[in-house]
């Protein structure tokens, strides 16, 4: 989902930063972390771009367009598949170090470097990693960078170094200066990388902290898609369960009637009823079942097979719906106080991880939020806006458009979604269509299915 580049002068300490990234990375819920590099030493195009630095004999426009053809075939062959799956992908260096190399120590000019990158992904988040180039140099020529070949590039002088390094300075630090599009990317840095790696390690944590916190729309992929990626393997998880000839169905797999018979307005009434306020706040968690922790734990425990624990339970969220695992862990405690989910019992020896399931009566409302995901926000709004009002006016009331104008489009991107997600889960009552609209959407919000049991 998210590409992060890791940039800097050579010597600096970037391939370190990157491992350190990799190991950071593996305690947030995404299902991979890639890590890369660029110019790729695997790849005709990546060796033709690293033989022109090593050589030194093309000019920049030709250095140039060898690395932003490694590049363009990088971004969408690799890195872009990876993105839409959800993956966080890492890359020792990207458009930057070409923006720097080519751009400006090259002197062919930022605008025309990245007119040549510009269908190449953008990196979501660029960690700069600084060092003295004194310090750099030996590094390099300490022998550690230099395992794969003796031979040294044109560009590894302290006098081109250290005019690299003012490049960095002179471009990162001002992200008004960088050419669309990769005007778009969330800049990291300096980071001094002149001490030792537990120094690196705890601004590099933090860092990662401070910008997932702010759940950034990603730039090359659309967010709604990667999620529902992740939620078709959840399916796909539970309808390969296997059970015993005349074993009867579980109720936690995908069954078509997860709404069982009540309308969604009819479980989000239940849901914000049965939801203790005043042990929520002596709790710690939130005060209402509208938060979007409670949508994201809920939801993925609905369609989890079998019973989880918080690990298991905190790698499925995936990067949408993603959680702390403090947050993830508290949040379940109450919720098995609470009597919303319930404990299992473990049948691995000496195991003390804490098994618990979604209990049935609320799968409705835990599913049901998966499919409404896109809409959480404007839901949340509209009730503090109307705390009195009946939830079967919600859908109606926020999708509400003046006689002759159209949604908004951002409204209809909703919509869509959501139909999307719905071809996933199903619609929640057997024999419904999907609702395609925004008044079907509203017909299959507040009104409870034809009992057809009588007929």
């Amino acid at each position: 989902m998210y590409l992060i580049s890791v940039e800097g002068g050579d010597g600096s300490g970037k391939g370190e930063a990157a491992r350190i990234l990799a190991e950071l990375l593996s305690e947030f819920p995404f299902p991979e972390v890639i890590s890369t590099h660029e110019p790729r030493r695997h790849s005709e195009l990546g060796k033709l771009a690293l033989s022109s630095v090593k050589l030194g004999d093309k000019t920049p426009l030709e250095e140039a367009g060898l690395f932003a053809a490694d590049r363009l075939d990088h971004s969408h062959t690799y890195i872009r598949p990876h993105l839409a799956e959800g993956s966080v992908v890492i890359s020792d260096r990207n458009i930057h170090s070409s923006l720097i190399y080519q751009g400006i120590v090259g002197d062919l000019g930022l605008e025309q470097v990245a007119k040549m990158n510009a269908a190449a992904m953008i990196p979501d988040l660029v960690l700069w990693i600084d060092c003295d180039p004194e310090k750099a140099m030996k590094r390099i020529k300490s022998g550690t960078l230099r395992m794969t070949s003796q031979k040294q590039e044109y560009f590894e002088t302290q006098e081109i170094q250290t005019a690299i390094r003012q490049g960095f300075h002179d471009l990162l630090a001002n992200p008004a200066s960088v050419p669309a599009p990769f005007n778009q990317c969330c800049v990291v840095g300096p980071i001094l990388n002149e001490g030792g790696l537990d120094e690196l390690k705890r601004n590099l944590r933090a860092e990662l902290r401070r910008f997932f916190n702010r759940k950034p729309t990603p730039l090359n992929v659309d967010r709604d898609l990667v999620d529902r990626n992740l939620l078709s393997r959840l399916v796909q998880d539970v309808k390969r369960q296997t059970r015993l000839p005349g074993a009867p169905q579980e109720r936690t797999a995908i069954h078509l009637d997860w709404l069982s018979g009540k309308s969604p307005a009819a479980w989000m009434s239940e849901a914000e009823e049965s939801w203790p306020e005043e042990s929520a706040k002596d709790h710690d968690v939130p005060a209402s079942p509208l938060a979007h922790s409670c949508w994201s734990i809920l939801g993925t425990l609905s369609l989890m097979v079998g019973s989880s624990e918080v690990p298991r339970l905190h790698a499925a969220l995936g990067p949408i719906r993603m959680v702390t695992q403090r947050h993830t862990q508290r949040l379940v405690k109450w919720l098995l106080i609470e009597h919303w989910i319930h404990k299992q019992q473990s049948h691995i020896p000496f195991s003390d991880a804490q098994l618990f399931k979604l209990r049935d009566e609320r799968i409705g409302f835990s599913r049901l939020t998966l499919a409404l995901w896109p809409l959480r926000a404007a839901i949340a709004s509209w009730r503090r806006a109307n705390p009195e009002r009946d939830w079967i006016h919600a859908l109606g009331d926020i999708l509400q458009r003046d006689e002759g104008k159209e949604l908004p489009n951002s409204m209809k991107k909703n919509i869509r979604d959501i139909n999307q997600r719905l071809h996933i889960l199903t619609s929640g009552h057997q024999g419904c269509p999907i609702p395609e609209t925004a008044d079907e959407l509203i017909v299959w919000w507040s009104i409870e299915p034809p009992n057809h049991s009588s007929s």
